[in-house]
């Protein structure tokens, strides 16, 4: 509250002051780099600068340079430099902006995604120079992609007002990739796990046994060749002289298998999700 109160005072007294010493600030100053502010006039003063984290107040002579630090102004915004002498006040605005880039920060979503699945990465990288001030001019990151299998590969995006964006496409193969958002020095890894998608151009066998038939998958994989997780859901469905039954099975090892209790003819289909394997006549 004091501080907020103090800030007060310091907007209204160029309005309460006749100005007397005249301010010479630079028009911007980049965040961390020390420079000097001169003050006509002669004899002591107090000297105010307040920004978007900073209050200091100390005494200072007129007609001399006036030193600001390079710690008080490490936080990009507007800053107000007050001088009050014995002869009033006078203030003057200044700019400080951001240094070069030199932080980065990464967010890779999701963390897992189904192999060969178009523009289902997003990667986004956030660009800051080493006070963490947001670097708003155009800079350009590299977004360095290394799966599990294959060759690593780069994609450049050029960031706008501090932000580089990108969707990429999951590799057909499952495991993990690495993904690194890398400007300059600066880097930041993320890990994203690739998981088997759908399962594909599923087939089954059916042999007769002394309870009925017995009906098992082919290892079920999906349309790259990677093998579907344990658990995954497969539909046998038999059709014969007294209706229609069907059976839901996990997969367990790459496999999923049930028995039908039947004597006679059938027809035995099978099916994951929205894919429809084939079909067996008994």
């Amino acid at each position: 509250m004091r501080k907020l109160i103090f800030i007060s005072l310091l907007c209204l007294v160029p309005l309460l002051f006749a100005e007397a010493a005249e301010l010479n600030v630079p028009e911007h100053v980049t965040a961390g780099s020390a420079f000097s502010i001169s003050a006509s006039g002669s004899g002591s003063a107090t000297f105010y600068l307040v920004g978007p984290s900073l209050a200091a107040k100390r005494q200072v002579q007129l007609g001399s340079e006036i030193r600001v630090a390079a710690d008080e102004i490490q936080t990009e915004g507007r800053y107000v430099a007050v001088v009050c002498g014995s002869d009033g006040c006078s203030s003057a605005a200044f700019f400080v902006t951001a240094s070069d880039p030199a932080k980065i920060s990464f967010l890779l979503h999701p963390s897992r995604v189904p192999v060969a699945d178009r523009d289902a990465i997003n990667a986004t990288a956030f660009v800051f120079d080493r006070y963490y001030n947001p670097v708003l001019k155009p800079v350009t990151v590299d977004f360095q992609i290394v799966p599990k299998n294959g060759k690593p590969f780069v994609q450049t995006v050029k960031a706008t007002r501090g932000v580089a964006w990108m969707r990429m496409s999951s590799t057909p193969k499952e495991g993990p990739v690495k993904v690194i958002a890398a400007l300059g020095e600066a880097s930041e890894p993320r890990v994203i796990q690739q998981v088997a998608s759908e399962a594909c151009h599923l087939r089954i066998k059916a042999t007769r046994t002394a309870k009925g038939v017995l009906v098992e998958t082919d290892p079920v994989r999906d349309c790259s060749g990677n093998a579907v997780p344990d658990g995954t859901i497969v539909s046998f469905t038999a059709v014969d002289a007294n209706g229609k039954s069907t059976v839901d099975a996990p997969v367990k090892k790459g496999v999923a298998r049930t028995q039908f209790p039947i004597s006679g003819r059938a027809t035995i289909s099978v099916a994951s999700g929205v894919v429809i394997g084939n079909e067996i006549r008994l």
